[in-house]
């Protein structure tokens, strides 16, 4: 590597570290207990286990979860019926409007018995905080947008890491750390072991939280150019008269898409479904399909299925890149993983912003010797 290549990506990485450090270490604070969200909320009572052993005879009819949830919150709207994927429960979720952005309630179903489980609290308590800090720093929108920003500065700098770690290392053995030459040195070898150490699983959260922060805009796209297709025909007339109970629309899709399962269902009234459907989401029935879906638009007076799609290849994307980034796809093995590499990030970030506090006394530059001769850079 010449002088000047060397010299410019050290520039990328130095720029691109200390622009984003601050808000990647926010991340990867939130991010940590946040890999462990599912048990956390059992832990504090935001939410509730099914019980092991409980069976019936006959399937639970799902238009008597629907009527429960209105009864207990007979103002609202309901929005979402959702399957919990990990376990046997219905998630019901209400709003003020069928159109209304936030939830007004959630409440929890054994899908086994239709019993009633628990409510789930709306926006409090300390998972909601952490993962809102996460998600958006409390800012909305905005805030998703800057930190994907953040995100790509992330992505650069690891890769621009990684291009500078090699005229560094090329002459010293991996994993050496040159601890008795004082404690800046001993902190950078550190700092660029834990690096590249962790740079692949850097690169899969960093690239998968940039997409993850398209969330909003990608579905609204969705909602304004497919949806929109899928629903035109029905524009401008008048909505049903009679909506069909919900179970007419679950065994429409079954029997349109035997091999697949139930995710959730959007109602009458929604964004995602207009004024005369249901849109049910079917997922695959395997773990290599289980985060891929297929909207069926299910009329809501006949209850047939009026038209099927598959999701564009950018929702795709964003559903497969979700567990990638919280490692929530393999059990509690591959969570303990995932918090092992948050950790050591974190101490690779923190250990950079020290060594650029330090570089007064001791600065990177000098610990390079330049060789005219060759126009090279070697330690």
């Amino acid at each position: 590597m010449t002088i000047d290549s060397f010299r410019r990506w050290y520039w990328i990485h130095k720029w691109t570290s200390l622009v984003c450090t601050v808000f990647l270490l926010l991340l990867c604070l939130t991010g940590l207990p946040l890999v462990f969200s599912d048990e956390l909320r059992l832990w504090l009572g935001e939410a509730v286990e099914p019980p092991e052993h409980a069976v019936r005879a006959e399937p639970v009819i799902l238009d008597a979860l629907i009527q429960d949830a209105r009864a207990r919150r007979p103002q609202d709207h309901v929005k979402f019926l959702i399957r919990d994927d990990d376990g046997p429960a219905w998630f019901v979720t209400m709003g003020d409007t069928p159109a209304a952005q936030e939830n007004s309630a959630t409440f929890t179903y054994d899908s086994r018995t239709g019993e009633f489980l628990h409510a789930v609290p709306q926006n409090e308590g300390i998972v909601n905080v952490l993962f809102r800090l996460h998600v958006d720093m409390l800012a909305g929108l905005p805030g998703t947008l800057f930190l994907g920003v953040m995100g790509l500065l992330f992505v650069a700098s690891v890769v621009s890491g990684v291009v500078v770690y090699g005229p560094f290392m090329r002459k010293l053995p991996f994993g050496l750390v040159r601890g008795a030459r004082g404690p800046r040195l001993r902190w950078l070898d550190l700092h660029n072991l834990l690096g590249i150490v962790t740079v692949l699983w850097a690169l899969v959260v960093g690239i998968t939280g940039v997409v993850n922060t398209l969330d909003r805009p990608l579905l609204g796209y969705w909602q304004m150019t497919e949806i929109s297709e899928m629903i035109a025909p029905w524009k401008g007339k008048n909505p049903p008269a009679r909506i069909s109970p919900v179970d007419d629309a679950v065994r429409a899709a079954e029997g349109a898409v035997p091999d697949m399962l139930i995710r959730f269902i959007a109602f009458p009234g929604t964004p995602f479904a207009g004024s005369h459907h249901y849109m049910v989401f079917m997922r695959g029935d395997t773990p290599l399909t289980a985060r891929l879906l297929a909207p069926l638009l299910v009329d809501a007076e006949t209850g047939q299925v009026s038209d099927r799609r598959d999701l564009p290849w950018y929702l795709t994307l964003l559903l497969v890149s979700q567990p990638l980034h919280f490692g929530d796809y393999g059990g509690m093995p591959l969570k303990i993983l995932w918090a092992l590499l948050d950790a050591i990030t974190i101490v690779v970030l923190w250990s950079g912003l020290y060594l650029w506090w330090r570089k007064r006394q001791q600065r990177v530059e000098d610990m390079i010797v330049v060789d005219p001769s060759q126009n090279a850079v070697r330690v």
